[in-house]
C-alpha cells in the first residue's frame, strides 16, 4: 500500500482535531481531550515544518510529528485515522514512517512515547524494532498519566 507524506494543511489539522474520535479507552487520544494539545496542534506556526499528514488514494489516513532531539535522533508523534485502527494495517503504516523518517531524515535513533496502557501500540511498536527503555509520568487529558519511552536504532529496511 503506497502512502504519500505533506506537510499538514490547517483543513487536514481541523479535520484530525475536530472528527477523529476514538472507541473506549483510545478516546485518550481524541485532540479535544486536552485544550493545550489542541491548540498547540491547530496552531499552524507551533505546527512548523514538523507535522506530516499521511494520505492513500488522496484520503488522510493519518499523521506523525518529528522533532530532531538531538544531532542521531528524531522523536515521533503520530496517529492513524480511529476506523482504520485494529484492523491489522499498523505494521504496515508505521513502517511506512519509520521509511519516510528515514530517507528525509537519516537518524540513527527514532524515539517515541506512548501511554502505558496502549499495550497494542506497544506491541505494534515492538514488532518493528523498538525497545522500552523508561517510563515517565506526564499531565494531560486532565490528570496524570504513565507513559512508556521506547527507541528503535536499526534501519527500518530491516523490516
Amino acid at each position: 500500500m503506497g502512502y504519500q507524506f505533506a506537510l499538514l494543511s490547517q483543513d487536514q489539522a481541523e479535520t484530525i482535531a475536530y472528527t477523529w474520535h476514538y472507541d473506549d479507552d483510545y478516546a485518550f487520544y481524541d485532540m479535544e481531550a486536552d485544550e493545550d494539545d489542541l491548540a498547540e496542534f491547530l496552531d499552524a506556526d507551533q505546527r512548523g515544518q514538523s507535522v506530516f499528514a499521511i494520505t492513500h488514494d488522496a484520503e488522510l489516513i493519518g499523521f506523525v510529528s518529528v522533532t530532531q532531539s538531538d544531532d542521531e535522533t528524531i522523536d515521533i508523534g503520530l496517529g492513524m485515522k480511529p476506523d482504520l485502527t485494529g484492523k491489522g494495517g499498523g505494521r504496515a503504516f508505521l513502517t511506512s514512517i519509520l521509511n519516510f523518517i528515514e530517507a528525509t531524515y537519516a537518524p540513527r535513533r527514532v524515539t517515541l512515547a506512548v501511554a502505558a496502557f496502549n499495550e497494542r501500540a506497544i506491541r505494534l511498536y515492538a514488532a518493528c524494532g523498538f525497545r522500552q527503555t523508561g517510563s515517565f509520568q506526564q499531565p494531560t487529558n486532565g490528570s496524570v498519566y504513565d507513559f512508556v519511552r521506547m527507541e528503535r536504532k536499526e534501519s527500518p529496511q530491516n523490516l
